[in-house]
C-alpha cells in the first residue's frame, strides 16, 4: 500500500511543540499503558512527532473499530449535499424493504439525525440485541428489535444506526460505503488501499470494519480541522463538518470515564478543553484540537482509552502553545518496541534441558474457546493447529518474527479475518515454561500462550491482551499424539 501524497514533515519546535513533552508523553504512556501502537502529532498541517511500536509499522494498515463511524458520518454528509437524503428523513422510507410486518409507532419515527445522534430510541445497543451471522439480513434484524423510547428523546451508544446509514447509503448511491468515499474524499487526501469489512449483503459495515494506516487517520484529522477543504479545494461542506463535530445530544452520567460524558454529535464524540475525536475501541483515536490547530493520531490495544486521553491532557495540551520555540537539535521519539517475553534463548546452551526433549513432540489439546487443536515445539519455530490447519510461526527472542496464520480466538476471527499477519516473539520463561507473544499487528490484539511441560503432558494457557468478553481463552492439558 503506497500513498499518493503525505503530509509535511517539521520539527515539534518549529510549530511551537516541546519535544521534551512529547517525550514525556511517550514515557508515562509506556510506564502506565497495556500498549501503544503508534501516534502521530500534527501541528500547523504539519508532522512533527510520529513513532510506531514495533511489530507495528507505518506501511500497516490497523483496524480502527468504531473510528469508522466517522467516515460514515461525512459519507451523510456528502450524500445530502449530493441531494440524496435530509437529515429528517424517516428510517421507515429510506429502508422500506428492511422493515418488520409491524411498524411499531417509535420505529415510524425515526429519522437519519437520530440514528447519527445514537438517539434511535433504543434502550441498549441493538447490535447487542440482534442475531447478526452470516445467514441474517443485517438490516431487517436491527429494524426488528424493539425501539423502547420516542426517537430523539435519549442517547444509547448504537452500532447498529451506524450500519442502518450504511445500508441506506449503500441503497441510495447503489455503492459500496468505501467505493462513494474514495473520490470524494479518501483519493484528494491521497488515502489509498482502505479496506472496510462487509455484511453478508455486501454492505460496508459502518460502525466498524474500517482499516487505515496511522498516517491516513492523522489526515482525515487535519481536514476535520480544516473544516472540509483540503489543498484550496471543498471537499466536505464546512457546515456538515461544524455540525457533526459539535455537541448534539447530551451523554454526561452515563459513563464513569470523563472524556465519555462530554456530549455527542454526528457520530463523533466531544472531548474536554474543547477538543473532538474520532474514537475506536481498545484505544483508536483522532483527536481534533480547534483552539491549538493540532491534530493527534493513536492506535493502541488497551483495555481503558480514558487513561490516554488523561495523558494528552496531562502532557501534550499544555505543550501546544502559540509561537515556535529554539530547536532542541536532531530530535527524534527513537525507538519503540512492544514488550517482547524475559527470559532464555529458544536454543543453544543457555536454554533449559527441556527444550531439545520436547522439540518436534505434537500436543493434543481437548476443546477450548482458543479453537486450538495441538501444539509443537522446534528450533526456532511454534506450530499451532488451528482448526486441525497447522500454522508455523517463527519466533524472535528480543525481536519480533513476522509471519501469517489464523488467530486465536472467535473474537479475533469475526474483526479481522481468518488469516491475518503476525508477529511473533518467545522465551523460556523457566526450566519448564515457555512464553509466546503473538502480535496481530494490523489489529489491537495480541495473544499470549504458555507452555507449561512436564512429563508426558503440557499445560496450555493462551490469553488475549484485549478482548469485548474475556481475555482468558484457555487452560488445558495436552498429551503427546502418535
Amino acid at each position: 500500500m503506497t500513498r499518493t501524497s503525505t503530509l509535511p514533515r517539521s520539527t515539534p519546535e518549529a510549530e511551537g511543540v516541546p519535544s521534551a513533552a512529547i517525550d514525556d508523553f511517550v514515557r508515562a504512556a509506556e510506564h502506565r499503558l497495556d500498549s501503544l501502537h503508534s501516534l502521530m502529532l500534527v501541528r500547523h498541517g504539519k508532522v512533527v512527532a510520529e513513532g510506531w511500536w514495533e511489530p507495528y509499522g507505518a506501511q500497516h494498515p490497523h483496524l480502527l473499530f468504531s473510528v469508522s463511524k466517522s467516515f460514515t458520518s461525512i459519507a451523510v454528509g456528502l450524500a445530502i449535499a449530493d441531494g440524496l437524503l435530509s437529515l429528517d428523513d424517516t428510517v421507515v422510507a429510506l429502508l422500506p424493504d428492511d422493515l418488520p410486518l409491524v411498524v411499531s409507532d417509535t420505529l415510524a419515527l425515526m429519522r437519519v439525525r437520530d440514528l447519527l445522534t445514537m438517539t434511535t430510541g433504543h434502550a441498549v445497543d441493538s447490535v447487542d440485541l440482534a442475531d447478526l451471522n452470516e445467514s441474517s439480513d443485517w438490516a431487517k434484524v436491527i429494524l426488528a428489535q424493539p425501539v423502547e423510547f420516542e426517537p430523539g428523546t435519549q442517547f444509547t451508544y448504537n452500532s447498529g444506526a451506524t450500519y442502518l446509514l450504511a445500508a441506506i447509503l449503500h441503497r441510495l448511491t447503489g455503492v459500496r460505503l468505501l467505493d462513494y468515499l474514495t473520490p470524494r474524499l479518501l483519493a484528494p487526501l491521497g488515502i489509498v488501499g482502505a479496506t472496510w469489512q462487509q455484511s453478508p449483503q455486501g454492505i460496508d459495515i459502518g460502525g466498524w470494519g474500517l482499516s487505515l494506516t496511522t498516517e491516513d487517520i492523522a489526515t482525515f484529522g487535519q481536514l476535520l480541522l480544516q473544516r472540509g477543504e483540503w489543498n484550496g479545494t471543498r471537499l466536505v461542506p464546512s457546515e456538515w463538518v461544524d455540525t457533526a463535530t459539535s455537541l448534539q445530544v447530551g451523554n454526561d452520567g452515563r459513563n464513569e470515564n470523563p472524556d465519555w460524558e462530554q456530549g455527542y454529535g454526528f457520530q463523533f464524540w466531544r472531548c474536554r478543553h474543547n477538543a473532538y475525536r474520532a474514537d475506536g475501541a481498545f484505544g483508536q483515536f483522532v483527536i481534533v484540537f480547534p483552539d491549538h490547530d493540532a491534530v493527534l493520531a493513536i492506535t493502541s490495544g488497551v483495555e481503558n482509552s480514558q487513561p490516554i486521553l488523561d495523558l494528552v491532557w496531562q502532557h501534550l495540551l499544555p505543550a501546544l502553545g502559540s509561537t515556535a520555540l529554539p530547536e532542541s537539535g536532531s530530535w527524534a521519539l527513537g525507538t519503540l518496541a512492544l514488550q517482547t517475553p524475559a527470559g532464555s534463548a529458544l536454543t543453544g546452551s543457555t536454554a533449559p534441558d527441556v527444550a531439545v526433549k520436547v522439540a518436534g513432540i505434537r500436543y493434543g489439546l481437548p476443546a477450548n474457546a482458543a479453537g486450538l487443536t495441538a501444539v509443537a515445539l522446534s528450533e526456532g519455530t511454534l506450530s499451532l493447529w488451528i482448526a486441525d490447519s497447522r500454522h508455523d510461526l517463527p519466533l524472535g527472542h528480543g525481536t519480533w518474527a513476522q509471519g501469517i496464520t489464523a488467530p486465536l480466538g472467535a473474537e479475533v476471527t469475526a474483526f479481522a479475518g481468518a488469516t491475518v499477519r503476525v508477529a511473533t516473539a518467545a522465551a523460556w520463561t523457566s526450566e519448564s515454561a515457555f512464553e509466546a507473544r503473538l502480535s496481530y499487528y494490523e489489529t489491537p490484539y495480541m495473544a499470549t500462550i504458555v507452555l507449561d511441560f512436564a512429563e508426558n503432558s503440557v499445560t496450555v494457557d493462551v490469553r488475549q491482551h484485549v478482548s469485548f468478553a474475556t481475555t482468558h481463552l484457555m487452560h488445558v492439558v495436552g498429551r503427546p499424539t502418535s
